[in-house]
């Protein structure tokens, strides 16, 4: 059977995974480290996608390829082909003042309607405007932008000059000057940002187009943001909600409609099967659950077991988990609080329970902003780190208000993007369907009061 490869380039590493075409089954992988921080030459990249390729035996005998990566962020090119500066990443914020310029320039209801989202620090257009205000000597050798899996793409192609960029609509939507309703870049919202649009964009390529090939001959598929990948590697289709607890918090859903929020609660992505991925991210979730492992001074399996044995609301204690701000609700200089403290709830047991339900409640007001966008939710697909918790798992439907269903742990991206590859190798109306091994189904009755006290000390917290 035919073999195919899925690529994840993330923030903090790269992942190969080799599977089967036509099954799905697992044959091999490997992974290899990124250099940390927010500006990164992209040669480390391609450095650890070839070191992640070897660990996993080798591309050579793979019949297609697609890479999923890291959203956002910005990669900008000369004539030549060469990085004009280190790439700046999507977790980047200078140029959060460039961001809200941009807002108040046009309107945030005008962003909106023109690309789906309020720009925020993360898109491109919001980094071009900083390069072309802060750096103008590099901002005038620009002769192409792209982001970082179609750096990638391009490189597997053989770096075959700049007209041969690709992207897809994932990626795309996230750049903040491209519409996934019209399938067009608004070359005059790049020039609001960059200061002129006379520079290469990646072609945007449909689902299961090529983007070329790689040296041994495999077909290169079109690639895709790590959110469209993830939803691509479990299998989520138009109903469903997927919300993964990582370092990050994100519910995004497949919808065959797109979204328009002027709030910026919601981003209007596209996802990677033609369809829209209307997102919310938070900036607080599985490091909740670490930081409260460090206060009481347990294990993530004895937090588990806590925050299990004390009852549901925790008696009222409750905390607010914006340790680090939040993205949604935009509150970036908020810190976490801990409401409700009596003799009765200052147990360990009723802080891990709190710490559980805080996280969950952030999440589960990322859901209620998607039903207000008009999105369907039928199911929800917990994945990412915070779901190895029990807790967390069996509390999730306490207050997410819906049964719950979790696949084992897995390479969700770079499965996606092997899935994609699969596609583009076998062309149809829909991607090949994989089982998705090992999903536990996670029942219990919702308990609104858990939510509705949340709501009560939500907003009494410092830099509301």
């Amino acid at each position: 059977m035919p073999l195919v490869a899925g690529v994840d380039s993330s923030t903090q590493s790269c992942k190969v995974v080799v599977r089967d075409a036509e099954t799905g089954a697992l044959v091999r992988s490997g992974s290899a480290p990124h250099p940390e921080g927010t500006e990164v030459d992209p040669a480390a990249w391609w450095t650890a996608l070839e070191v992640a390729a070897e660990a996993a035996g080798g591309l050579d005998d793979v019949a297609a390829v697609s890479v999923g990566g890291q959203q956002h962020g910005m990669v900008c090119l000369d004539e030549a082909g060469e990085v004009v500066r280190p790439a700046l990443l999507w977790n980047d914020t200078r140029s959060a003042a460039a961001a809200t310029a941009l807002n108040t320039e046009l309107g945030a209801a005008a962003w909106a309607d023109a690309v789906g989202s309020v720009q925020v620090a993360s898109f491109t257009a919001t980094k071009l405007r900083w390069l072309a205000e802060q750096e103008p000597e590099s901002a005038a050798r620009v002769a192409a932008v792209c982001l970082p899996h179609d750096w990638l793409t391009w490189k597997l192609a053989g770096a075959p000059g700049l007209e041969a960029l690709r992207t897809d609509r994932s990626d795309a939507s996230g750049t903040g000057y491209y519409s996934a309703v019209t399938g067009e870049y608004r070359r005059d919202l790049l020039k609001r940002a960059l200061g002129r649009d006379d520079v290469v964009l990646p072609e945007v390529l449909a689902p299961t187009a090529s983007a070329g090939h790689t040296s041994s001959g495999a077909l290169l598929g079109p690639g895709c943001g790590d959110n469209a990948g993830a939803a691509l590697g479990v299998g989520a289709r138009p109903g469903d909600v997927v919300v993964s607890i990582g370092t990050s918090g994100v519910a995004c859903a497949v919808s065959e409609t797109p979204t328009s929020d002027a709030s910026g609660t919601v981003a209007g992505f596209a996802d990677a099967t033609g369809r829209y991925l209307p997102l919310v991210a938070t900036l607080n979730a599985a490091r909740v659950l670490d930081a409260t492992t460090r206060l009481l001074g347990v294990s993530h399996e004895e937090l588990s077991r806590l925050a299990l044995s004390a009852p549901s609301g925790s008696g009222g204690l409750v905390l607010v988990p914006y340790l680090e701000g939040e993205r949604t609700p935009d509150r970036p200089s908020a810190r976490g609080v801990i409401h409700g403290l009596t003799l009765a709830t200052a147990e360990p047991a009723h802080l891990a329970r709190a710490a559980v339900e805080g996280l969950l409640c952030g999440l589960a007001d990322g859901i209620d902003a998607l039903k207000a966008q008009g999105v369907a939710v039928n199911r929800v697909l917990l994945v990412g780190g915070g779901a190895r918790s029990e807790a967390v798992r069996r509390l999730a439907p306490v207050v997410l208000g819906h049964p719950v269903l979790v696949p084992e742990p897995g390479e969700y991206v770079a499965d996606g993007a092997a899935r994609q590859a699969a596609w583009t190798l076998a062309g149809g109306e829909e991607p090949p369907s994989w089982e998705l091994a090992g999903t536990e189904t996670y029942e219990a009755d919702p308990d609104p009061a858990v939510r509705s006290r949340y709501a009560e000390v939500r907003d009494l917290t410092e830099g509301v």
